[in-house]
């Protein structure tokens, strides 16, 4: 019973500041602090300062901004507009033509972004007016983006899994090999519902694309090489042990300021654009992972997530049952939170639940992805669907309409990953790594 006043006091005052508008950090700050006044004897203060600076001091943490800035490098300059005009000549022959370069153009820069938002506004940039132009349906153009967009969470290098890994305090490295195949399993998830809509659904259809020499598509890919190069590398690096996740990110750093520095886009006010945006998103972060460092202790004292823990092993459930108790839980969490603020809030209490139940952590940790990703599409708080309606001036609710298939397929994304657990796992455990961040 004074586990359940516990957790009504910690619920009631992360509301109540949540409700006033304070910063998703500062609120978990607050949340512990009262944890830390009301059922403890310690100095709030003195473990504040101390929790904060040794978990904001982690090595691991470098590796955080270094893939930002090297999204919004990628974001910034004419590298991300190519985009469109490599892949169109490879999408246009399939059954749904050139809404494949949603599907494609969010893969690859994925690969180099770890943001859904940057992935969502860099390729919706490229994509839709020309997908517009060529008469493709609205709904199509918005679904099939706003669904694919959320693959920046899961292809590494995941800013998500970055966040997951640091928290639980797993091998960065191992979980971006864990997220690869997933990526991959949803992103065709996506391609083939394109193909479904083609196929089975009536319509006005856009005209075909003009005949193109295979000469021709070859030449229009080299505006792609440079991104698939620097995927290459960045990637590669950290599958193959060359590097750790911080070293593979400042390498990616250094590859796409040259990139741009010979494609001509790199300029003073690119570059100071790029590092201030990284900046701003890394600090937004790191406040929400000091908030969530200070929680985590908070209710360690306090024995919260310990019995929260012992009371689900009393249910008996079975991993499957925990698992599905657990996506029910996240997605409606989702309504309300960002995907980061999703994990950071409650890995405190959930990562003791599925060490107990025998889970592995690091096939947890794509799981969660998974699931967060829907929270970027599931109204009131769904990101990617503000982004879009900036970009498109829709309202919110058509939008969301639009993304309602994505959602079902990432559902039947977590359904392949309980049926196929080594989807996640086989890479981790059969490719050797450096272990460190």
């Amino acid at each position: 019973m004074n586990e359940l006043y516990t957790t009504l006091i910690f619920l009631f005052v992360l509301f109540a500041l949540l409700g006033g508008s304070v910063w998703i950090g500062l609120a978990l700050m607050g949340v512990a602090w009262v944890g830390m006044e009301l059922f403890t004897t310690r100095p709030a203060g003195d473990a504040m300062i101390t929790t904060i600076w040794t978990g904001s001091s982690s090595w691991t943490l470098t590796a955080l901004p270094l893939f930002i800035w090297m999204g919004e490098i990628l974001y910034r300059t004419r590298l991300s507009q190519d985009m469109f005009r490599g892949l169109a000549p490879w999408m246009r022959w399939l059954p749904g033509g050139l809404l494949h370069t949603n599907i494609a153009g969010c893969t690859i820069f994925a690969a180099v972004s770890g943001s859904s938002a940057a992935t969502l506004t860099t390729v919706g940039k490229m994509s839709i007016p020309e997908l517009r132009k060529r008469g493709y349906p609205e709904h199509m153009i918005i679904g099939t983006l706003a669904g694919a967009a959320t693959l920046g969470l899961m292809i590494p290098p995941s800013l998500t899994l970055i966040v997951y890994g640091v928290t639980i305090n797993e091998s960065i490295t191992k979980l971006f090999m864990a997220g690869i195949f997933p990526g991959l399993v949803l992103a065709s998830l996506f391609t083939l519902y394109i193909m479904g809509w083609h196929f089975f659904t009536k319509g006005p259809r856009p005209d075909p694309e003009p005949p193109m020499s295979f000469g021709t598509m070859l030449a229009e890919s080299r505006f792609l090489v440079p991104v698939l190069m620097l995927v290459t590398v960045v990637i590669g690096s950290m599958y193959m042990g060359f590097a750790t996740a911080t070293e593979a990110a400042a390498v990616g750093v250094l590859g796409s300021l040259t990139l741009a520095f010979f494609q001509g886009s790199l300029s003073w006010s690119t570059f100071t654009q790029s590092l201030m945006g990284a900046t701003r998103t890394s600090a937004m972060i790191s406040l929400i992972l000091m908030g969530a460092f200070f929680l985590s202790l908070s209710m360690g004292f306090t024995g919260l997530p310990r019995a929260l823990a012992d009371w689900i092993d009393t249910l008996n459930l079975s991993p499957l049952a925990l698992i599905v108790a657990l996506t029910i839980f996240y997605v409606f969490l989702g309504m309300f939170l960002d995907g980061i603020s999703s994990v950071v809030l409650t890995m405190a209490i959930i990562e003791p639940m599925i060490r107990q139940a025998g889970i592995d952590p690091i096939w947890f940790g794509i799981f969660i992805v998974v699931v967060v990703e829907m929270a970027q599409v599931t109204p009131p708080i769904g990101f990617n669907l503000f982004v879009l309606q900036g970009m498109t001036k829709h309202e919110i609710s058509y939008i969301s309409k639009t993304a309602i298939p994505m959602v079902g397929l990432m559902l039947l994304m977590v359904v392949i990953l309980v049926a196929f657990p080594d989807l996640a796992t086989w890479l981790p455990e059969n490719i050797r790594s450096r272990p460190t961040g």
